[in-house]
């Protein structure tokens, strides 16, 4: 997504539209609070002009007691403002979340099954939290720097309109020229510390996937040594940004120095030539070096700003982001009859997979698909799970194209077991009830034996209760297996789609499943994808791809 800058924060705009009212009261409580904090020295320069005798209506009890009070609502105002821009932040975040995780649900498993994990992790995590920085100390900063500029440029007017003009050139280069310049110089480092920080987290979460497989072939120090060099070269970059945060406050300072020198030089020649009052002098000078706080605020975001804006481009690069397969809402729900692939062609990118496929599978048969590693036994199974579309010809249910049937009731009538089982944070029988939430313990456990998984179920000291995190390095490939078998029995689906199901079993337990199968598939169509002629010996009719 290559979005320009105001495109993009037009887009982030628009997510904190339902909380538009708390902003208000956020600015307005930033504005107050900054009139206050600049009344403060002011009063300072009024408490010099009395000394100087040149105000005598004013007395030092008056100043004391203002200074008092500007001092407290400052205060007050400041922790509203600071209370109530992190409760849009946080609201805003919980609403970018709830839209990420509704979108990720919306593009799976098409759009996400080649999908790195460890940078969909960095999006969910860090980037969203990075635009935390945008909704609580941006916005509301640049709408408070604005007012304020208007009201202070409105005092400077009344003393004198070449002093306001100065203001207002410093005002501008602060707040816009000095942010675009730093913005402009380590735009590309945001960029790259984003990216480099995606690719370090999936390094990361790899390492510790495979940390078993890294040690049985001593590994380990490659991959710790790789990811030392990753993250000294994330330090780098990060180096190179704080060195541009500097260089924005030291441009900052100076502004301020150089306007505030000005103004009091012109202001002294004003004062010589036409003879005013010391007021002339001492009010707008305090007034222009004292009003630079929401204009350096807002420059001193730039730097964050350019990490900020790279992982808003990538959170909504995201939420922008169309599905491969468009789920069917409508009533049209999903049957149990034959299925039947019609002249399917189907390719991934370029890749062609199928090319005028024709298969008949019959209800309450089952039927096997054959063929070697990669040519395509799984993706049908995919195809009619409907988790990607044909790119030519059609698979029906009955006289039902898949595609005109309600998305969410095809899939309830089917049950699908894949080679890579998937465990879940909690319990052993909450992994498995995952397949029917209104399951009892006896259906669990039924489904437990059926998938011949029970009895290590059993020897287990807390049983079905034993905690994954626990349990996991006690769970083999064919365990595990197993239990994705659990799962599908419980559900219980007319439609049983199996890949590679025994592929991790020893033959003892394959023999046991599969007998099962057999026994189950009375009343279901029972699809058995494998590479082995053998587990297919089941099977009343075999189709085998290349």
């Amino acid at each position: 997504m290559n979005k320009s800058k105001l495109s993009l924060i037009s887009d982030l705009l628009k997510i904190v539209k339902p909380l538009f009212p708390i902003m208000i009261i956020t600015i307005v409580m930033g504005v107050i609070g900054f009139i206050c904090s600049i009344g403060i020295p002011v009063l300072g320069g009024i408490a010099l002009l009395i000394y100087m005798g040149e105000l005598t209506k004013i007395t030092y009890n008056h100043i004391f007691y203002a200074v008092i009070i500007l001092a407290v609502l400052r205060g007050v105002l400041r922790y509203a403002e600071q209370y109530s821009g992190h409760y849009i932040a946080f609201r805003v975040l919980a609403i970018i979340r709830d839209k990420i995780y509704t979108v990720l649900r919306r593009l799976s498993p098409a759009k996400l099954e080649g999908r790195d994990k460890g940078d969909l992790i960095a999006l969910i995590t860090t980037d969203i939290e990075l635009l935390e920085v945008f909704f609580a100390h941006t916005i509301a900063p640049v709408c408070i720097a604005f007012f304020m500029g208007l009201i202070i440029l409105f005092i400077m007017y009344q003393y004198s309109v070449v002093a306001m003009f100065i203001l207002l050139v410093a005002y501008l280069t602060t707040s816009i020229f000095i942010p675009r310049l730093i913005t402009r110089l380590g735009e590309e480092n945001g960029k790259k510390f984003r990216s480099d920080f995606a690719v370090l987290s999936s390094y990361v979460l790899e390492s510790l996937k495979g940390l078993r497989e890294s040690m049985q072939y001593g590994n380990t120090k490659e991959r710790m040594d790789t990811m030392q060099v990753m993250t000294e070269k994330l330090e780098d970059t990060n180096r190179e940004l704080k060195e541009y945060e500097e260089l924005t406050k030291a441009l900052s300072d100076l502004t301020v120095i150089v306007t505030g020198i000005t103004i009091f030089l012109y202001t002294m020649f004003v004062r010589e030539v036409t003879n005013a009052p010391f007021e002339m002098v001492v009010i707008p000078t305090v007034l222009s070096l004292s009003s630079f706080g929401p204009f350096i605020a807002l420059s001193n975001l730039s730097n964050n700003l350019l990490q900020t804006l790279s992982s808003g481009r990538r959170v909504l690069g995201l939420l922008e982001e169309q599905p491969q397969v468009e789920e069917n809402i409508s009533e049209n729900i999903a049957k149990y009859e034959d299925i039947n692939i019609d002249d399917v062609d189907f390719a991934y990118d370029s890749k062609q997979i199928f090319k005028n496929a024709n298969m008949n599978f019959e209800k309450n048969k089952i039927i096997g698909i054959l063929g070697k590693s990669g040519s395509g036994k799984s993706t049908m199974l995919k195809l009619i799970m409907r988790f990607w579309d044909v790119n030519r010809g059609k698979i029906n249910i009955g006289n039902e194209d898949i595609k005109e049937l309600n998305t969410k009731s095809l899939r309830n009538i089917q049950s699908y077991v894949t080679q890579e089982t998937i465990l879940f944070q909690g319990t052993i029988a909450e992994n498995i009830r995952i397949a029917r939430e209104n399951a009892s313990m006896e259906e669990i456990i039924e489904a437990s034996k059926k998938a011949s998984i029970h009895e290590f179920i059993d020897k287990l000291p807390d049983k079905y209760d034993t905690p994954i995190g626990e349990a996991i390095n006690q769970l083999s490939a064919g365990e595990k297996q197993r239990i994705s078998m659990a799962r599908a029995f419980l559900h219980d689906a007319p439609v049983l789609l199996l890949d590679e199901p025994t592929s991790n079993l020893d033959s003892l337990n394959e023999a046991v499943i599969l007998k099962t199968i057999k026994q189950e598939s009375l009343n279901k169509t029972v699809i058995l994808v494998s590479h082995r002629k053998s587990t297919l010996a089941i099977a009343e009719k075999v189709y085998k791809v290349e």
